[in-house]
């Protein structure tokens, strides 16, 4: 029940509908690319899938090479459980920041799942994930990945990538308090940080030898 409850929150986020991406063949982990989240509450490195889903980590991609992710904040805690949960930083609707919307690359095609520490951009329908996105907490593949009815159009929500690095920062923020009556901009009630965790800097980091 918990899952369920978690897929129909994360329903509500993010931004027309789109063609669907075949899965390339497997990379060696050595050859992806790596990013660095330098926040308020400790590092957390994150390693892409740029070839399992080269559409959705290059949209990441581009918004750490123009600078758009520094500044921005986790501004969604929604923990279900125990460790257990995902937490949600992003553009937020700053037009100023927020490029235009991707097709989606459904789990089905990219053979990625929602396990703990997985990346995803955040949607609503097909085609209109932009610059949100959220970091599992727990293994969520039975409520995230498609082909599990949720979202309604059953295609889940686009994996691209995990922490290798920082997971217990994500904790560290999934586990902050929220306030009980903040919303942000009218939605997420119950679910937004009382002290939001800000990310300095999003770069692209060497992957260690």
């Amino acid at each position: 029940m918990r899952r369920l409850a978690l897929a129909g929150l994360l329903a509500a986020v993010a931004l027309p509908a789109a063609a669907q991406v075949q899965a390339p063949d497997a990379t060696p982990a050595a050859t992806l690319p790596r990013v660095a989240l330098d926040t308020t509450a400790g590092r957390i490195v994150i390693e892409l899938e740029t070839v399992k889903a080269p559409i959705t980590a290059a949209n990441f991609l581009r918004y750490v090479d123009q600078k758009k992710l520094d500044g921005i904040v986790f501004y969604r805690d929604v923990k279900v459980g125990d460790r257990f949960g995902f937490v949600q930083f992003g553009t937020d609707g700053d037009a100023k920041r927020t490029l235009p919307p991707i097709k989606h690359e459904p789990t089905t095609f990219t053979g990625l799942h929602h396990t703990d520490g997985t990346i995803s951009v955040a949607r609503l329908g097909l085609g209109t994930a932009r610059g949100d996105f959220t970091i599992s907490v727990g293994d969520q593949t039975a409520s995230l990945d498609a082909g599990h009815g949720l979202p309604e159009d059953g295609q889940g929500y686009a994996a691209f990538g995990h922490v290798v690095e920082g997971m217990d920062t994500v904790v560290k923020i999934l586990d902050a308090p929220v306030s009980p009556t903040a919303t942000r901009r009218g939605a997420f009630k119950g679910q937004v940080p009382v002290a939001p965790v800000t990310v300095l800097t999003a770069r692209r980091v060497a992957a260690p030898e």
